[in-house]
């Protein structure tokens, strides 16, 4: 396994900055409902980025470590418990280890994964014990007249996300959340860009949309009080005022039928749709936490907001986790068929590789919408035949 080193050149980082604006992109994968492969949406999108010619750095912060292991290939809790011991100071627990446990050291940036097989693609490598520190981070975020002796803990997480994607230029920031809503993803929340909410066509992905249409919101006035408290803006972490905005959803593990998603799987696409105009867009909407009509729709993102419509990727699923490579960089040879199974696989792989580049023009095409960089119009999002 290959590692990333700091970059420690104050002139390379002055450069940067200058040519990507204040900050990278940072683009949260939310949704509290599990099940709905936010893992592999944040895996495949960071690739297909990267491939598209851009830095990315994927940061793991959910405490199962699906993402570290999808990357490095573990097949079990040895392998990570190895990782461990021999790169114990490069996790995201370790790089806000000193805010949260009042060591006498400023937070660094910490040495990245460099992913095998996809250049300018880096990983912060999970941590089971970051789930450690939810009490201490509740506590800190309650925004009380007593919160001095905390007042580094809120914005740190941001800061070493920050100092990190800094020390690799990194362009793009994916951030891969557990499901649920404790204060570490209400925390990762506040201090992103912009929100994809990845989405399985069931019952519960419905029920995950109208309660987001009231988490959402309540998170964002959260995150502004905290970013305008003086004691967090004068922490030697502030707090950041991102403005986050959502981006839409991904509709993804449908099987289709002779081109289309089979009925079953159709009416709950429907459902997603549905709820997403009827409940979820309209309080970001009145939140703020929406952009422009016609930057959506200059995407080719229609009212109900779906960013792709992604098949279930059925045995490549396997295959992608074994050579741990997105299911549309596999190769003829990493695919174990042959005849007409091999060629269907193939297909397969060409189509979803297809997918996956217009999903990350879609992502291009919309974080560059204020400032104007980006001219196209993206075709509208439908669903593959």
């Amino acid at each position: 396994m290959r590692y990333c080193p700091k970059t420690t050149s104050p002139f390379w980082h002055d450069w940067h900055m200058t040519a990507n604006g204040n900050s990278p992109t940072r683009i949260a994968f939310f949704n509290h409902k599990g099940g709905v492969s936010k893992t592999t949406s944040v895996f495949h999108v960071g690739w297909m980025l990267a491939e598209r010619g851009h830095t990315v750095l994927m940061v793991d912060t959910d405490a199962q470590c699906n993402l570290t292991g999808m990357v490095m290939g573990f097949k079990g809790s040895g392998e990570l418990e190895a990782f461990y011991t021999e790169h114990g100071d490069s996790t995201i627990r370790s790089a806000v280890a000193p805010a949260f446990e009042g060591r006498p050291r400023p937070i660094e940036a910490v040495t990245t994964v460099q992913v095998p097989g996809r250049e300018g693609l880096h990983l912060l490598a999970g941590d089971i014990r970051l789930a450690e520190y939810e009490v201490t981070l509740g506590i800190a975020q309650e925004l009380s007249g007593s919160i001095q002796a905390l007042q580094n803990v809120p914005g740190s997480i941001s800061y070493a996300i920050d100092e990190t994607a800094k020390s690799i230029g990194a362009d793009y920031v994916l951030i891969d959340m557990s499901p649920g809503l404790g204060a570490i993803n209400q925390n990762l929340v506040g201090i992103s860009d912009y929100i994809i909410v990845p989405v399985a066509p069931d019952f519960f992905s419905v029920l995950a949309l109208d309660s987001l249409s009231r988490v959402l919101p309540r998170w964002r006035k959260w995150a502004s009080q905290a970013a305008s408290m003086e004691i967090l803006a004068e922490a030697a972490y502030p707090f950041p005022d991102r403005n986050t905005k959502v981006l839409g959803t991904i509709v993804q593990r449908f099987r289709p039928r002779a081109g289309k998603p089979a009925a079953a799987f159709q009416r709950w696409i429907d459902e997603i749709g549905n709820s997403f105009k009827s409940n979820l867009r309209p309080a970001l909407q009145k939140s703020g936490q929406l952009l422009s009509a016609e930057a959506y729709s200059a995407a080719g993102v229609g009212e109900d907001m779906a960013l792709a419509y992604i098949a279930d990727f059925n045995s490549l699923i396997g295959v992608s986790q074994e050579h741990s490579t997105p299911v549309f960089a596999l190769t003829e040879e990493q695919i174990p068929n042959v005849g007409v199974v091999l060629e269907t696989n193939i297909e397969s792989t060409e189509r979803f590789h297809a997918e996956f580049s217009e999903l990350a023009q879609r992502i291009e095409r919309l974080v560059t919408s204020i400032s104007g960089e980006m001219s196209i119009t993206l075709p509208p999002v439908g669903i593959p035949e």
